[in-house]
């Protein structure tokens, strides 16, 4: 059997009332080979895991300036430090390795500034980063006590493609969202799989871990949506960081595997929460994910909003003096878009305002930028922006639709029109795919670097900022060197 097929029929040889454990279930015997023998050779996919690292670390670094973000970092409860654990970036923490996945994962994901994949499922790969680091530099300081060799950051930049793999991988035809499950699931089945290995688990533990991960079930998305958004949706990628290294712990100390964990009839994962379905899979696991993996570079801002904030500032200019004036301003998006942040009526947090489509247009039109500052109350409480959201109309254009699944294109279209009272109007401005696209790494990579330089120049030490920019520009010496003295260049 190999990845594509499908293990629904693993459950019906297997009565639920029997005793005899059966074969564990397909998909995740096809994660554990993965991790365990796939050899990635792409230079293209460690080129942009690089990049990926950088662009993680400047989102964390911006993340320090919301005391929102800060009050969840640092011990669980106080005083349960760990001298010589896995370090927490732009502070003095020291934490076990689980805890401090959770702190790298909220500072990481907070701003909804770091990459994305989008496919039948949506998510954020580099979420996977909160317990990779953690784990990471947990081992290499334990292991330069011993005297040993810690990891090297290539070797880390190996893992996170696998992540990005397995979760991307596992998005591309399997909708969670669709059940009313959170994305951050993928994450804690992608950190799970790698940092198990990472502990030294083999094969069996691998999926041993991931059969935990899955009985976890998932959370609710429910914090991501109208009525009930809210700021939880910027720590549950951390809160899934920090489980997934709990099972990759009790996985490499021997706990039991639950080999029909997902295809159990009654009890398992698909009938329990998936529908009955199996998963599908478009592709085997290779690099393919990492290599298309979008890049959220300008702005802070849901990715499927992304053009749609571009389209705007192109307008800016047009519509700046003029907005008393407008009648009305026609939005056209991808289905998701309009499923996910099409919202009317008022915005409570910055958590609704960075998740609604007419607010993420509303603020370049007006103001020609759009920021993590843009949506806080201070912002918000320009009257203007509200009364242009109210003249907003969002539809869905079937070619972003169809562009957005195919697998040679993965677009995220969107476009802006604004009309006047006097019957004039501007042109309809319609761009595919943002600039963090794979096809427009040329011209992104500049502008994410500069992310990545503003970022650290703002919460490190001018010598620590000096020599990270210097290895930034040098990419064999970077991947050389040990993951703990990078990760020791964002200690303060």
């Amino acid at each position: 059997m190999s990845q594509h097929d499908a293990s629904a029929g693993n459950a019906i040889a297997h009565n639920s009332r029997s005793t005899v454990r059966p074969r564990p279930d397909q998909p995740m015997l096809d994660i554990a080979d993965y991790v365990a023998d796939y050899r990635i050779d792409s230079k293209e996919a460690f080129d942009t895991a690089r990049y990926m690292l950088l662009d993680s670390l400047a989102c964390a670094a911006m993340a320090m300036d919301h005391p929102e973000c800060v009050k969840h970092l640092g011990p669980l409860v106080e005083g349960a430090d760990m001298s010589g654990g896995a370090r927490v970036p732009y502070t003095s923490y020291e934490l076990d390795p689980a805890q401090a996945a959770y702190n790298l994962g909220v500072q990481i994901r907070w701003l909804d500034f770091n990459d994305t994949w989008l496919a039948a499922e949506w998510g954020h790969p580099s979420d996977n980063l909160g317990a990779i680091l953690a784990v990471a530099d947990y081992l290499g300081r334990k292991t330069e006590a011993e005297g040993g060799k810690p990891l090297s950051v290539r070797d880390v930049l190996g893992y996170a493609i696998k992540a990005h793999e397995i979760q991307g991988g596992y998005a591309l035809l399997n909708s969670f969202n669709r059940v009313g499950l959170d994305h951050v699931i993928l994450v804690r089945l992608a950190s799970t799989a790698v940092t198990t290995q990472m502990l030294g688990g083999d094969k069996e533990a691998i999926w041993t871990a991931v059969s935990h991960s899955w009985i976890d079930n998932g959370v609710l998305r429910t914090y991501r949506h109208a009525p009930n958004t809210g700021p939880r949706k910027s720590w549950a990628a951390g809160d899934a960081c920090r489980r997934a290294v709990t099972h990759a712990l009790n996985a490499v100390k021997g706990v039991v595997g639950y080999p029909s964990a997902l295809s159990v009839p009654t009890w398992g994962f698909y009938d329990i929460a998936f529908n009955g379905k199996s998963f599908q899979f478009e592709r085997p696991f290779t690099s393919y994910v990492m290599e298309n993996v979008l890049f959220k570079i300008s702005f802070p801002a849901e990715f499927h909003a992304q053009t749609a904030v571009e389209c705007a500032m192109k307008l800016h200019e047009q519509v700046r003096d003029r907005l008393e004036d407008i009648e009305r301003v026609e939005l056209q998006t991808q289905e998701a878009g309009v499923r996910i942040i099409d919202k009317t009526g008022p915005l409570s947090n910055y958590a609704d305002r960075d998740h609604c489509l007419q607010y993420m247009v509303a603020v370049p039109l007006i103001f020609g930028r759009l920021t993590a500052g843009d949506y806080t109350d201070a912002v918000a409480g320009d009257a203007r922006i509200d009364a242009l959201r109210g003249k907003m109309t969002v539809s869905e254009n079937e070619q972003f639709t169809r562009d957005y699944f195919d697998p040679d294109k993965r677009y995220i279209g969107n476009s802006v029109q604004v009309f006047f009272n006097d019957g004039s109007s501007t042109d309809k401005v319609s761009i595919d795919y943002p600039i963090g696209h794979r096809k427009r790494r040329e011209e992104g990579i500049p502008v994410l670097m500069a992310k990545f330089e503003k970022a650290i120049r703002a919460k490190l030490p001018e010598a620590q900022a000096e020599r990270l920019l210097a290895l930034s520009a040098e990419p064999e010496r970077l991947e050389a060197m040990p993951i703990t003295e990078l990760l020791g260049l964002f200690k303060v």
